[in-house]
């Protein structure tokens, strides 16, 4: 029999717990997202995968906020969070604390995804765009590389939330994992 777990048997940390654990050194940035339900989705998956720090840029909705709540399921408590007026503030403060950028767009030198290896214990900003127009490019050009997604069929993007969900499990998770 194969029987699924019930929450108490999944034995997670509580917030205060959580609080206290080591974490990924990946951030998210998020350039200019429009949806709150796709913000409040990457939230659920930065604390999933234990990630550092969530920095929403721009017109980026930021909690408290309806919206978020239903989809980031308390996890606005437990991913530390900050807002920026615009990205490249976001990037320059990160860059002047040792980070390297990297932007996830589809652009002519980007790394593939599958290919892209982090070196254990370096502290990276992972920038996701807009739902329209993904990336800014002058986003883009303040970045140290980009990652893109191998894609198959005939859309040439993936949902926001999805994408984060991705990258984070291929950099942050299967880290985490193999300890």
């Amino acid at each position: 029999m194969n029987t699924k777990l019930s929450l108490d048997a999944l034995n997670r940390p509580n917030v205060e717990e959580f609080e206290k654990l080591p974490k990924q050194p990946v951030h998210v940035i998020l350039d200019n997202v429009r949806s709150a339900q796709n913000v409040g989705s990457i939230f659920r998956t930065m604390d999933a995968f234990r990630c550092a720090r969530l920095h929403l840029c721009g017109i980026t909705p930021a909690p408290p906020h309806r919206e978020i709540n239903k989809t980031a399921l308390g996890a606005t408590a437990s991913v530390p969070h900050s807002t920026h007026a615009e990205t490249i503030g976001a990037i320059k403060q990160l860059r002047s604390r040792g980070l390297t950028i990297y932007a996830v767009e589809q652009t002519e030198n980007s790394i593939d995804l599958a290919k892209f290896e982090r070196a254990e214990g370096v502290e990276i900003a992972l920038i996701f765009g807009n739902e329209v127009e993904g990336v800014d490019q002058s986003v883009i050009d303040a970045c140290d590389g980009s990652l893109e997604i191998s894609q198959f069929g005939t859309k040439h993007s993936l949902n926001i939330a999805v994408c984060a969900g991705i990258v984070l499990w291929q950099i942050a998770g299967i880290k985490l994992s193999e300890k």
